[in-house]
């Protein structure tokens, strides 16, 4: 059976990504341009718990002063999202969206992988101007959220 890494290589080969592997981990960097911003993503191998993992990270670094409005932001976007979770990291305002999947037993396949990156990507990509319109624009979390989600 392959290796989590080595099926992450096959997908991100096969759908013409340019990546890098970060030297002495299970970790590829990759980046994604959408229509809203570019997105630096990683994808994860943790092999010894059967897991691959798979990030988008936010271009904006969220200011402290803004942080508990994001807060509030990602709450609301996560509530009833079926698949991944936006992340705050409140000691430096990193806003990422995660999607993973335990694949124990099971044969992991390039597609799987693919089901893990593009929806991550779409939903990063349409979350993240609410995030802009919550720091920048003046928008209550529920405003932004509420544009988004009509």
């Amino acid at each position: 059976m392959k290796t989590i890494l080595s099926v992450l290589e096959d997908f991100f080969q096969n759908d013409d990504w340019n990546y890098v592997r970060l030297e002495d981990t299970t970790i590829l960097n990759t980046a994604f341009q959408g229509q809203n911003g570019r997105y630096e993503c990683f994808a994860q191998a943790r092999e010894q718990q059967h897991q691959c993992v798979f990030y988008s990270v936010s271009p904006l670094k969220v200011p402290p002063e803004k942080r508990h409005v994001v807060m509030e932001f990602i709450t609301r976007a996560n509530y009833g999202m079926v698949v991944g979770n936006f992340e705050l990291d409140l000691s430096d305002g990193e806003v990422r969206y995660k999607t993973s999947l335990d694949v124990e037993d099971v044969d992991f396949t390039p597609t799987m992988v693919r089901n893990l990156v593009y929806p991550n990507l779409l939903i990063m990509d349409r979350y993240f101007p609410g995030v802009m319109r919550v720091v920048y624009g003046g928008l209550t979390a529920e405003e932004a959220i509420q544009e988004i989600e009509r």
